[in-house]
C-alpha cells in the first residue's frame, strides 16, 4: 500500500506530540503506517492498548527471520529485531532477576543523599557562571552520567567517549554507523568487565562480571545499561525544565514548595516525549486485537508518548499540570514485564533535581524562545541540543 501514513510525523513544537497521533487514535487505537525505513507496521497510540500489548507474551523483540523483519529505522539499537527468537523470553526473565537487586527501590532510595550532593555541587558551579548558561551541558547531561558511571563502575573521565558512541548508536539514518557505534560501546564495556574480574568493586559491572553468561552477552547488557541509564534521564531533565519555564506560575509554585517535586516529576514523565520512535515489537503468532489481526512476524510500534496523551484517560492530556490528579498511571516506563528496570533510579534523580533546582534559581527563565530551541534530528532519543537559561 502506498497511501499509508508515513513516519515520522511533524510536531507543532518540541513539547507537543505530533497531532497525527490524536487523529489516528480517534480513528482506531491501532493503525497501519509506513515506517521511516519504508516498511509497514502497526502503530499503537491508545493508552489501554499500549498497556495490554506490553503485557502480551505473543509480542517480543526478536524475529524468526531477522534479515527479513520489517524495520522501523536504521538504528541498530531499536530500529529492528534484537535477541534470539528461541530463547528471548527466558533470557529476558533471567536478566531481570539478575539485575533486580542492583536497581531495587530500596537501593535506589539509599542513593538519594549522594545524588543530592552531586546536584548541589553542579548547581554551585552553575551559580558561578554568567548567564546565559547552557543548562543541558552544565547540568542535565553531567548529572545522570555521574550517577550511572558510579553505579555501573564506568570511569567518568571516559564520558565524552561513550557520549559520542551513544549518539552514534541512535543514528536512524545510517545503519552501518549505528551498528559500528554499538559494537564499539560493547567492546569498551567488555574491557571494563575483564578488568572488574581482576579488581572487583561495589558496582553493577563487577556483579555482571561474575554472571553465568557469555562475555558478549554481558558486554551488550552493560552497554545497554550505560546508554539507557543516562540518555533518557538527560532528556527528561531538559524537558521538565522547559515545561516549567513555559509556565512561570507552575515554576513559582514548585520554587515555593519543593515538596511538590514527586508530583511534578510524574507529570514530566507523562508529558515529556522527546522521541517519536516508540517501542518495537514483533508478533510471534497471529493476534486478534482491537478489531484487527496482527499477523505473525509483523512489526508493532508501541508509543508510550502518545498513550500518555490519550484524551480518553487523561483530562486535557496536552496540558502540563503539576496539580493533576494522578488517576491512571502513565506508561513512560513501560508496563508489566516490560516495566523499565531503571525506573526507580530515574525517579530518585528527577525528584532530587526538581526539588532542588528552583531553590537555587527561583527566577530561572529560558534565554531562548521555545520555538528557537534546537532539537536533535535523525536520532532515536531526540532531545534538545542545548538549553540556554538565565536568572
Amino acid at each position: 500500500m502506498s497511501d499509508l501514513p508515513q513516519l515520522p510525523f511533524p510536531r507543532s513544537n518540541p513539547l507537543d506530540v505530533p497531532p497525527a497521533y490524536h487523529e489516528l487514535r480517534r480513528q482506531a487505537p491501532l493503525s497501519r503506517v509506513r515506517t521511516q525505513a519504508g516498511d509497514e507496521a502497526w502503530l499503537v497510540t491508545g493508552y489501554h492498548e499500549v498497556r495490554r500489548l506490553l503485557a502480551d507474551d505473543r509480542l517480543g523483540r526478536s524475529h524468526p527471520e531477522p534479515g527479513n523483519a520489517p524495520r522501523i529505522s536504521g538504528s541498530a539499537l531499536l530500529g529492528g529485531p534484537r535477541g534470539d527468537y528461541a530463547t528471548e523470553k527466558a533470557e529476558h526473565e533471567r536478566m531481570r532477576r539478575l539485575l533486580a537487586p542492583a536497581f531495587s527501590a530500596r537501593r535506589m532510595k539509599s542513593l538519594t543523599d549522594h545524588i543530592q550532593f552531586l546536584v548541589d555541587d553542579l548547581l554551585d558551579q552553575v551559580a558561578t557562571m554568567t548567564p546565559p548558561v547552557d543548562l543541558h551541558e552544565r547540568f542535565s547531561f553531567p548529572l545522570p552520567v555521574l550517577v550511572i558511571c558510579e553505579l555501573l563502575g564506568v570511569p567518568y573521565e571516559d564520558r565524552e567517549r561513550f557520549r559520542a558512541l551513544s549518539d552514534g548508536m541512535t543514528n536512524m539514518n545510517d545503519p552501518l554507523a549505528s551498528a559500528t557505534a554499538m559494537e564499539e560501546l560493547s567492546a569498551y564495556i567488555h574491557a571494563l568487565v575483564v578488568e572488574k574480574r581482576r579488581n572487583p568493586a561495589e558496582d553493577v559491572l563487577s556483579d555482571l562480571a561474575n554472571m553465568d553468561a557469555e562475555d558478549k552477552e554481558i558486554a551488550d547488557l552493560g552497554a545497554g545499561l550505560l546508554f539507557a541509564g543516562h540518555e533518557t534521564t538527560v532528556n527528561r531533565i531538559d524537558y521538565g525544565v522547559v515545561f516549567l519555564l513555559s509556565d512561570l506560575t507552575q515554576r513559582d509554585a514548585l520554587a515555593s514548595d519543593p515538596s511538590l517535586a514527586p508530583a511534578v516529576v510524574e507529570e514530566i514523565l507523562r508529558m515529556a516525549s522527546p522521541s517519536d520512535h516508540g517501542l518495537v515489537r514483533y508478533a510471534k503468532a497471529d493476534i486478534e486485537f482491537a478489531g484487527v489481526t496482527i499477523e505473525a512476524g509483523e512489526a508493532v510500534l508501541l508509543l508510550p508518548g502518545a498513550a500518555n496523551r490519550d484524551e480518553g484517560v487523561f483530562a486535557e492530556p496536552d496540558v502540563f499540570d503539576i496539580a493533576r490528579e494522578t488517576g491512571d498511571p502513565h506508561v513512560a516506563f513501560g508496563y508489566a514485564q516490560h516495566h523499565c528496570i531503571g525506573a526507580n533510579l530515574a525517579r530518585v534523580e528527577l525528584q532530587v533535581v526538581f526539588g532542588t533546582l528552583f531553590q537555587w534559581f527561583p527566577t530561572l527563565e529560558l534565554a531562548t524562545p521555545l520555538q528557537r530551541l534546537r532539537t536533535r534530528t535523525g536520532r532515536l532519543t531526540g532531545g534538545f541540543i542545548e538549553l540556554p537559561v538565565t536568572w
